[in-house]
């Protein structure tokens, strides 16, 4: 089935057309990315510190229709037919203003090419995303790039064993569950208040770094000491699987208003940025691989934004490697907002006979 796709949950305009095969005995589908096109607004809502809802609505309004031809263009170049059985859209959770630019699009597709159009949920999405095959890029040493892909590949094909430990981490969600199929889990827990990726931020911003903060708290932890402040670990050892990442923001705060002089030179940000990427990495990487030893898990999935980050991917792999279970994350590509997970998730959504409303949802669960 091929399926053509549009995200707009954010502050990323996103429009694909993938090819996925049917799921065979229980198994996870097949996807082909045909085309995957993303268009970040990044650098409009850097200047405001964070995404503002009106902006990046009238950005996917512009963008859409841009990508759109883009698409067909690209398409046309590699002599791939424009051809697409479903139209799959993004209908929460997000921005709603955001997201509505998004539906009001693919409604308009499905009416010009009468197509069925489904909804998606994009979280979901992101936790199906560790399915997308990764994308092969061109670089000067081919060979190099070809035993790469070779290995990317096969991982890739490796069969997910159930039960499995889902972390969905993002700038708004931080969410535990435990997955007995592709398509039936059971939600464990999730932050009370502050995602991770929000805390992030919001840390990042009162070290006076850029938005969006997440990669450049990483950037400065590389060379920082995550020993130099003991930040608290929320809720680490509660024995349920919630998370609160709010205290552990606020904690920076009351850190810096004591120690006026912890910013002064480079030094003195990297320290703090590493220690706090280590006081919220401990509590995700804990709670995750307690739950997957409670529950007997085979396998821990890694998705979402914050699951770009190289230290969460690094010690999620070893600490799942160190205890025989499989480990699977996306591309990094994919753990950012696209087009072509929400196709997949629109796709997994039709097969379960699942029907999201055509309507804006901000506050969509999984």
């Amino acid at each position: 089935m091929n399926i053509l796709a549009i995200e707009t949950s954010c502050d990323e305009s996103g429009v694909a057309l993938l090819t996925v095969s049917p799921v065979a005995h229980g198994g996870a589908p097949k996807a082909v990315v045909r085309e995957d096109l993303v268009a970040s607004q990044i650098k409009l809502h850097r200047e405001f510190g964070g995404v503002v809802p009106n902006l990046a609505k009238r950005e996917h309004i512009k963008n859409l229709p841009i990508l759109f031809a883009r698409l067909q263009r690209k398409l046309r170049a590699k002599k791939i037919p424009f051809k697409f059985d479903m139209i799959a859209v993004t209908v929460g959770p997000g921005l709603e203003p955001a997201l509505w630019t998004g539906i009001t699009f693919a409604q308009a597709l499905a009416k010009e090419y009468k197509k069925p159009l489904v909804g998606a949920n994009h979280l979901e999405g992101h936790l199906y995303s560790f399915l997308l095959p990764p994308r092969q890029q061109k670089t000067v040493n081919s060979k190099l790039q070809i035993a790469k892909s070779k290995i990317r590949t096969k991982a890739q094909a490796t069969k997910i064993a159930f039960p499995a430990i889902g972390l969905i981490v993002s700038g708004g969600h931080t969410i535990l569950i435990k997955m007995d199929s592709l398509v039936k889990w059971k939600h464990l827990g999730e932050t009370r208040d502050d995602a991770a990726g929000e805390a992030f931020d919001k840390a990042a911003r009162m070290l006076d770094l850029p938005y969006p903060g997440g990669p450049e708290i990483e950037r400065l932890a590389k060379t920082g000491d995550p020993h130099t402040v003991e930040f608290p670990r929320p809720m680490l050892h509660e024995k349920n699987y919630e998370f609160s990442f709010s205290g552990l923001k606020t904690s920076v705060l009351y850190y810096l208003r004591d120690h006026p002089d912890a910013l002064t030179g480079k030094k003195g940000k990297a320290d703090i940025a590493a220690s706090f990427q280590a006081a919220a990495l401990d509590v995700l990487v804990a709670k995750t691989m307690r739950a997957a030893r409670e529950y007997g898990a085979k396998s821990v999935i890694l998705c979402g934004g914050v699951a770009s980050n190289n230290a969460l991917r690094g010690r999620l792999r070893k600490a799942t490697h160190g205890e025989g279970r499989a480990f699977f994350v996306p591309e990094r590509r994919y753990n950012l907002d696209n087009g072509a997970m929400i196709g997949l998730a629109g796709y997994m959504a039709h097969l379960r006979g699942k029907r999201y409303p055509f309507k804006a949802n901000g506050n969509l669960g999984i």
